[in-house]
């Protein structure tokens, strides 16, 4: 059975070859011509990386796979797949030091009783919509058995992370439209460089505060210890009531109250949604320290405005790309490790970056249109800028 499934994955790898050179460019393009947070002139603390995304870690890659169809019966598919590589492709063959927290649970990211006995994050990080981790997590398996040979034991074991948020406002979520070849191909397109934002891969069908929103990133460089580190951050926003919003400090939502995606009357538990966040660095941290990492995303997104209400799945996974042999059987390895001391340079920028990659999230979404005609408006970015301006929060103001 193994081996038909792999033959499967190379038949339709065969077949989509073109189809994910076309999609790269275009994703390449989008990410080149979107408007970010900063571009609207919106203050931020902290020095970001060159491209302020979670690439600027050196070997990250990221891949999307956007599905966009109009079904019969006023159903529509708005989803997708979003795939983030430690180190590329040589991301099963060199794991990573991880760990990970869950400040609200209703949600999902599998293999994360693995990361937190091991310490290792063995592969990529996916996230797609809640009912197709089961599909992406097959195929996460598929892709790995494709890419190379057996482990050390003689099986080809993997434990993949598969998180999710829920797009069923949307998207057709019980149609399960979610297949295997669009996680093989959302792997098989990661790379460095720009990220796409917005309505793209897992972020398809994605809210935030009652706004289109979806995939997010930024990066900050520090210094800490005896060394300049990068942390870089990927969000998939879905979570938050409208009134909560807060950009650069300003009580936003407040503001901008026209196109709610829920009314006042709406019997909808307050912040209902969900938020995955991933924290990647190389900083020579362990994994006991990639926890408390993982745990400051929190606090980027409560400046955003998130509760962790109730019904939210806010689910954080944080990796370091240093002490790359970690993970060979060999007697007396040798890792390094910066002190506890010096860890608060790094704290304050993973809130930094997970704030500015939530509120880049938010600038990149556009109005869509979806199942059963369901409508969510992206924010006006001139609404936006004039909030700001009242609140003396616009840059050079």
């Amino acid at each position: 059975m193994a081996t038909g499934r792999v033959n499967n994955y190379g038949d339709a790898l065969t077949v989509v070859r073109l189809v994910l050179l076309i999609s790269l460019l275009f994703a390449r393009a989008a990410a080149a011509d979107s408007v970010r947070a900063r571009d609207l002139g919106i203050p931020f603390d902290g020095t970001p990386g060159p491209l302020n995304a979670i690439t600027d870690v050196d070997g990250v890659t990221v891949g999307h796979e956007t599905i966009i169809k109009d079904l019969p019966d006023n159903r529509a598919v708005r989803t997708g797949v979003t795939a983030i590589l430690p180190r590329g492709r040589d991301s099963y063959n060199r794991p990573v030091f991880a760990g990970w927290f869950t400040l609200n649970g209703n949600g999902e990211m599998t293999g994360t009783t693995w990361v937190e006995e091991s310490g290792f994050l063995e592969g990529p990080v996916m996230i797609t919509n809640t009912h197709s981790v089961g599909a992406v997590h097959q195929a996460t398996i598929e892709w790995r058995v494709a890419q190379r040979g057996p482990d050390a034991s003689g099986y080809f074991w993997s434990l993949p992370v598969v998180a999710e948020t829920w797009d069923g406002y949307l998207n057709d979520v019980n149609g399960f439209h979610v297949k295997p070849v669009h996680a093989y191909r959302a792997l098989d397109s990661a790379t460095g460089g720009s990220v796409a934002e917005g309505s793209v891969g897992g972020g398809t069908g994605m809210n935030c505060h009652e706004f289109k929103c979806g995939i997010g990133t930024s990066s900050r460089i520090v210094g800490a210890g005896d060394g300049v580190y990068t942390i870089g951050i990927l969000v998939q926003a879905n979570y938050g009531r409208r009134d909560t919003l807060r950009v650069a400090g300003a009580p936003v939502g407040k503001h901008l109250r026209e196109n709610r995606v829920f009314s006042e009357d709406d019997k909808i538990p307050d912040g209902t949604g969900s938020i995955i966040i991933v924290a990647a660095t190389d900083a020579p941290l362990l994994p006991h320290q990639l926890k408390r990492v993982a745990k400051r995303t929190a606090l980027g997104m409560a400046r955003v405005g998130g509760i962790g209400s109730n019904g939210s799945g806010d689910i954080f996974i944080s990796f370091s790309t240093a002490n790359a042999n970690a993970d060979q059987a060999a007697r007396g390895i040798s890792v390094r490790m910066l002190a506890n001391e010096d860890m608060d340079a790094l704290f304050l920028s993973t809130v930094e970056a997970t704030e500015e990659a939530i509120i880049n999230a938010l600038v990149a979404g556009r109005d869509m249109t979806g199942d059963k005609g369901h409508s969510v408006k992206g924010i006006d970015h001139d609404e936006l800028i004039k909030v700001l301006r009242e609140y003396n929060r616009h840059k050079g103001e």
